[in-house]
């Protein structure tokens, strides 16, 4: 694993970027609310998708200090514009990299997050191949987005989460490519449940296996 640091807009992301030997594409994740690469849920399911080939980068969407601001207002976390303008730069950083395919790149979004990665997906779709929501609420992408995306969508989510679930099941039909939902038995939003993330990890690397 190597540190990264992707300019966005004007700023400096850091990141983790994994790519095990001839990796096959790379996810990029896209946290939800008040998250950061550190989130132990999406460090676990990255570190079981590069034991399936498939490369990860793990990055933060706003700057330290915007986490410092964030933490006090809570405003940045829910500017889902923004988070998508920055998605959207380092999908372009990825696609660039020497080596990359087109389709090659995964996108796996939690909660706010997901409804960043439908905007980025609708906006770069010769580079994207695969999106995977986890207990996300690509709902929030905005009017006429869900449409535009073309790349293969798996929409995860908790059967104990009703109203996203009951969100999700409305996107779903909105979604203009391949999709599928997928509802975990027991589990809540954050997918703490015994099992409920083994599953996740399981459904997310079938997903971007077959379709990266």
């Amino acid at each position: 694993m190597s540190e990264v640091r992707v300019p966005a807009g004007g700023v400096l992301l850091e990141g983790d970027l994994a790519l095990p030997p001839e990796a096959h594409g790379v996810v990029l994740f896209a946290h939800g609310s008040g998250s950061s690469r550190m989130s132990p849920r999406n460090r676990r399911v990255a570190s079981a998708l590069q034991g399936y080939g498939i490369g990860t980068l793990l990055i933060d969407l706003l700057t330290r200090e915007e986490e410092a601001v964030d933490e006090r207002t809570a405003e940045l976390r829910f500017d889902i514009g923004l988070l998508a303008r920055r998605l959207g730069a380092i999908v372009q950083w990825l696609a660039a990299r020497p080596g990359a395919r087109p389709g090659s790149i995964g996108l796996f979004g939690a909660s706010t997050g997901a409804a960043a990665a439908a905007i980025a997906a609708a906006e770069h779709p010769e580079a994207v191949g695969a999106i995977v929501s986890r207990g996300g609420r690509v709902d929030l992408a905005g009017p006429g987005v869900l449409e535009r995306v073309h790349a293969p969508a798996l929409l995860i989510v908790g059967a104990s989460d009703v109203p996203v679930l009951r969100l999700n099941e409305t996107a779903l039909g909105r979604l203009g490519g391949v999709r599928a939902l997928a509802i975990v038995p027991g589990a809540s939003h954050l997918f703490e449940e015994p099992g409920a993330l083994d599953e996740v990890v399981r459904l997310a690397g079938m997903w971007f296996g077959r379709y990266l």
